[in-house]
């Protein structure tokens, strides 16, 4: 099977992923607590994984192959994990424009890096220049599409009232959360070679992070959610995790194949595509932000981007 035959089912992947954003927005903003929150999210998860691997137990791993694994595979979930707690915890702090642009452009730049020098066990493919300046497109693609935000009316001095922190300091943190979430693809796709069953190696790599979820959570359960809170969660709201777990676990199957920059760049495309019309559209509990000029320039530069990074 040919890469470019997979490229379908990794957008359908990206698109679940905003979904699944927008999703946790909405459990967060009714659960209060930001790790009872990313517990509920990720629990469905593990059940789910767990369950086919009950139902699919085959192939099983050999000694050889599990002696083989870096000690650092089983950490993929937890490296994507950094990027979805840093929106649960930051995007009310720096504005989900800046969050968003930091954390995708960190992605991207990282993934073409890890192309080029064959990092974590990737081939390394060498310096070329059209997927760098497919990459440059695409940050700046999303640019555009960041700045035209619900919070855009907010100056940084009301961004700052009430937090006693200026939004800048988190911007290093929110960069390495961007960075972590494109090496935790590779290490998970490390993780699916080592365990040999998909579905054996989606559940180990999200049973570390529930674990610390649940563990901080217990360590520290303030603030936790009113009744009126959480009369308000509807049935969707904790699938959350599992609409961006289908990520997760294209990146298990399909980076190897396609290479980190076209998958999270096919990625990316897909989730910020989606979050466009999302905002547009207003759905999902969403602000409306119509998607004018300045976003769909940057959904072009996206697209554009995307093309040089898969082709070249």
């Amino acid at each position: 099977m040919t890469a470019a035959l997979l490229y379908p089912f990794i957008i359908v992947a990206g698109a679940l992923q905003a979904l699944g954003n927008s999703m946790n927005a909405q459990l967060r903003g009714h659960l209060v607590n930001p790790f009872l929150a990313a517990s509920v999210s990720f629990l469905p998860i593990v059940f789910v994984f767990a369950t086919l691997f009950l139902v699919m137990p085959t192939p099983l791993p050999g000694l050889d192959s599990l002696a083989a694994m870096p000690w650092y595979a089983p950490l993929g979930g937890v490296a994507g994990a950094v990027a979805v707690f840093g929106g649960l915890a930051f995007v009310d702090k720096v504005g989900a424009g800046p969050f968003n642009g930091l954390t995708l452009t960190a992605n991207i730049l990282t993934s073409l890096a890890l192309d080029s020098f064959g990092l974590f066990g990737l081939p390394a493919a060498g310096f070329k220049p059209l997927p760098w300046l497919g990459g440059l497109l695409m940050a700046v693609g999303v640019t555009f599409i960041a700045r035209v935000t619900p919070d855009k009316g907010t100056d940084s001095g009301g961004t700052d009232a009430g937090h006693g922190l200026n939004p800048r300091l988190l911007y290093p943190f929110i960069v390495v959360a961007g960075a972590l979430q494109a090496i935790g693809v590779v290490w998970n796709a490390q993780l699916r070679g080592a365990l040999v069953n998909p579905w054996l190696a989606a559940l180990v790599s999200f049973l570390p992070v529930v674990f610390v979820f649940v563990l901080v959570f217990l360590l520290r359960p303030r603030p936790l959610p009113q009744r009126t809170d959480i009369e308000g969660v509807r049935w969707w709201m904790p699938l959350a995790g599992l609409t961006g777990a289908v990520a997760v676990f294209a990146g298990l199957l399909f980076v190897d194949k396609v290479g980190a920059g076209a998958f999270n760049g096919l990625l990316i495309t897909a989730n910020l595509l989606t979050s466009v019309a999302l905002d547009h559209f207003g759905w999902l509990g969403m602000k409306q932000v119509r998607a004018g000029a300045a976003r769909l320039g940057g959904a072009a530069l996206m697209v554009a981007g995307i093309v040089l990074i898969s082709l070249f």
